[in-house]
């Protein structure tokens, strides 16, 4: 996030685009629901009728994929109108003419045939939003995962940019993270391209700083991401995978390759608190332990670094994750002996400018958000305050390209994933909780109203769900919330994975998979 979770609370317009705050990310969505109470103009756009988007002043049905129109529409209106911020574009950014040109085709009324919103909304959105001095843009999966991600993102941020809606309290471009300490795991170079901090695996200079203190020659050359390594897996390319705290069986698009995947490697270890799907795969399991059993530290969406404190020992012979990854380097020939994650929080601080001033210490009083170079700085609640990282901003001309799989005759609806309210991710931990396993049992398509009554599918009806990958039968929840033509499944549920019919299509530059769109038929079971 560029700005702090506590400044959506006093915005004056929130834009939340692709996020099901209410039920994904409660903490965030309070502040929303506070803003709200407060006078603040909610606008929401998602394919999906969820609970934000009951409290929205102006809701936006968009069709799944079509976030890039929309955002263009917008910005199309506000240059034709003279509604942008000229102070700010021509003295903190650069490419203005460049993407000027690339919105000129997507008017209103264009950008309302791609997505299906009426023109007068896109048209209010664009005024609304434009109109003010402190107006944030949240988004969640709903933008990142499809085959155009990057491009949804760099359109968040154009618009950020064209109406001075950056580098202020209560602004913004405001990614919520998807799972515990993603950002945390990002931060610390959990990426195939960059050490910590986002430094170049590939900068001489940087890796140089890593390869002295770790007494090692590391390769310049960058790795494969998640997605990438069960492509390699698949063809043969990887023969061996570690796999921590991580489900792919389940979470991962195409299921079936993905078991296919995992089966030819020879060798794959699993470290997790559970036997998930992918654990029964392993050749070694490696048994990690939970939060409550170790000492460390979380980052957390608004990229504040916070202490989590043990509070039991750990159970049975499961060991934290840093013990185990020391034990096995030593294992294998690398001397790794940090005494404690303290120890570890030192060295990062050393060789991260970001994390610079972040010590345990200094934790005890509660988080800080990063960057804190020094021991001096108090944490940073929202970024580019004068300047951007690079200088000027930079405007990135980005046009709409179509989802990559889209209904047809054969496969006449859209499908689309995402989670319920009363799961998280794979359901490794929930669905071990009774009280909330009991609240949704297993997995359910949800279906329109109108599209039920043509197919003669009933509410609670086990309904046949295929694409052109594989095929699970689940209940039907036949809503009011939802398009014609677009259906929804939730991905928690191994039994009935919504993922054994998503494709595996990828960002061209993310490698993110396109989880939000694919095709699929469904019938009466």
């Amino acid at each position: 996030m560029t700005n702090s979770i506590n400044e959506i609370g006093e915005a004056e317009v929130i834009l939340a685009i692709g996020s099901n705050t209410t039920e994904q990310h409660p903490l965030v969505s309070h502040q929303i629901i506070k803003a709200v109470k407060k006078g603040t103009k909610l606008i929401v756009a998602d394919p999906r009728k969820t609970q934000v988007a009951k409290l929205a002043g102006l809701y936006m049905s968009l069709k799944p994929g079509s976030d890039v129109a929309l955002l263009n529409g917008m910005m199309n209106y506000i240059i034709s109108e003279g509604l942008y911020d000229k102070q700010f574009v021509e003295t903190r950014t650069e490419g203005f003419e460049e993407l000027k040109k690339a919105v000129s085709d997507c008017t209103p009324q264009k950008a309302s045939e791609i997505t299906g919103i009426p023109v007068g909304d896109i048209i209010s959105a664009a005024k609304t939003y434009a109109g003010s001095k402190k107006s944030s843009i949240i988004y969640c999966m709903g933008v990142t995962q499809h085959v155009t991600g990057v491009d949804n993102v760099m359109s968040c941020a154009n618009l950020a940019m064209l109406t001075g809606n950056v580098g202020k309290p209560s602004t913004g471009v405001n990614p919520l993270r998807g799972q515990s300490n993603v950002q945390g795991a990002c931060d610390m170079g959990g990426l195939p391209n960059v050490f910590t901090g986002y430094q170049a695996v590939n900068n001489d200079e940087l890796r140089q700083k890593f390869e002295k203190v770790w007494g090692v020659t590391l390769s310049p050359k960058p790795g494969f991401t998640a997605t990438q390594m069960i492509e390699c897996a698949a063809d043969g390319r990887l023969k061996a995978m570690y796999i921590m705290g991580e489900n792919p069986m389940v979470s991962d698009p195409d299921s079936n390759h993905t078991e296919h995947a995992l089966k030819k490697l020879e060798f794959l270890v699993v470290q997790d608190i559970f036997l998930t799907e992918t654990a029964k795969l392993a050749h070694v399991v490696l048994p990690g332990v939970s939060p409550a059993e170790k000492d460390g530290t979380f980052s957390n969406t608004e990229r504040r670094v916070q202490r989590i404190r043990k509070a039991i020992d750990p159970i049975g012979n499961s060991r934290p994750d840093w013990q185990i990854i020391c034990e096995l380097s030593r294992q294998m020939g690398y001397k790794m002996d940090y005494a404690s994650p303290e120890e570890i929080m030192k060295e990062i601080a050393k060789l991260t400018p970001s994390y610079g001033g972040i010590t345990y210490s200094r934790l005890e009083n509660g988080g800080l958000a990063w960057p804190c170079p020094t021991t001096e700085h108090p944490g940073t609640p929202y970024l580019h305050k004068d300047k951007f990282a690079r200088g000027l901003g930079k405007f990135m001309p980005i046009t709409y390209k179509q989802p990559a799989e889209l209904p047809d005759g054969e496969y006449p609806f859209m499908l689309t994933t995402g989670r319920t309210g009363f799961h998280y991710h794979t359901g490794t931990m929930t669905r071990r909780v009774p009280i909330l396993d009991r609240e949704v049992p297993g997995s359910y398509v949800e279906i329109s109203k109108s599209d039920a009554t043509k197919l003669g599918i009933r509410n609670g009806a086990m309904t046949k769900v295929s694409s052109r990958r594989g095929q699970i039968v689940v209940k039907a929840k036949v809503v009011d919330t939802i398009q014609e033509g677009l259906v929804f499944i939730p991905f928690h549920f191994a039994e009935a994975a919504a993922n054994r019919l998503t494709a595996a299509n990828l960002d061209p530059v993310a490698k993110i998979p396109e989880y939000k769109v694919c095709a699929v038929k469904l019938e009466r079971n």
